[in-house]
Order: structure tokens, then sequence, then C-alpha cells
């Protein structure tokens, strides 16, 4: 396992799917884990302990409303932390603030432990900046990602030239 994908509620499984797609996209192990920070601290910091020992190499965790998870793992890790602020949406209660809520308090850690911050319920982004990540270490990693990219070039080009208004 490269890659652990942490989420604090089951709701939110579908949004974070969408991380697990992109490492799977690009041949990277991940293992993913639904962990409260604020329910279940003891055990996640278990079970970051046991990510590292497993030969994790960065993290992504999601989190809506406080948005404690990324927080919590990255003073619990020197490993990259990369956050996902997260809509909440449950139904018949609060909402939050559209994951505003959750995006200021992911990029508002103290000095000295960063967590990376991607867009609101922007999983797909974490797992391609984990894939940027991991692809210094694993020249196999970087030609996919660079094959992957100039794909989104070529494309791009294709669909922006004699355009028909």
């Amino acid at each position: 396992m490269k890659v652990a994908i942490f989420f604090g509620s089951k709701s939110d499984t579908e949004t974070m799917k969408k991380a697990a797609d992109v490492l799977r996209e690009f041949g990277v192990d991940y293992k993913a884990y639904i962990l409260s920070a604020h329910r279940a601290g003891a055990l996640l910091h278990e079970t970051v302990k046991q990510v590292e020992k497993d030969g994790c190499e960065v993290i992504i965790a999601g989190a809506g409303l406080a948005a404690a998870l990324p927080g919590v793992i990255a003073g619990a890790t020197t490993l990259p932390v990369i956050g996902v602020p997260l809509e909440c949406v449950n139904p018949g209660k609060s909402n939050g603030l559209g994951g505003m809520d959750a995006l200021l308090s992911i990029v508002q850690m103290p000095p000295q432990i960063p967590v990376a911050t991607v867009g609101i319920n922007s999983s797909k982004n974490a797992a391609y900046l984990a894939v940027q990540i991991l692809s210094i270490k694993y020249p196999e990693l970087k030609e996919k990602l660079l094959a992957f990219r100039k794909k989104l070039a070529d494309d791009a080009a294709a669909s922006g030239l004699d355009v028909e208004l």
C-alpha cells in the first residue's frame, strides 16, 4: 500500500471513492478507512501508526464541518497528508456552510504541522497530487503521469481548434 484514504463518515464514501478510482487508474495500491477523529481518536492514531508500518507513503483525508481528521492525522505522522474538505450533506440536519467550514478548518493548520489541501469535494485532485508526490520516487509512475498529462494537452488542443460558433 502506497496511499491510505481516510474519511470520517460512511456518508462521504461516494465522494472519496473518486480518489480511489484515480489511484486505481494509475496502478497505485491503497487502503481506505472510515474513522472519526472525534468518535474514534485512539483507534485512528493506532491505524495511522499501522499504515506507516505497512509502507504507506501518502495519506488522503477527507472531512466535513469542523474537519479535524486531516489535522489530527498530520499531527500523528510525518507522512504527507492531503486534506479534502467535504460538503456536509445530511438531509434534515445542518449542511454546514457548503464545505467552506471544512476548507477553512483544513487550510488553517497551525505552523509546523501542514496539510496540503485541495478544493471542496475534490478527492480526485487529492489522488492526482498523491500520484505526483509518489512519482518523485517511482519512475514508472512518473511515466504514467507524463502520458496522462500529454493526453490532457492533446485533448485540450484538439477541442479548441477550428471551433464553429
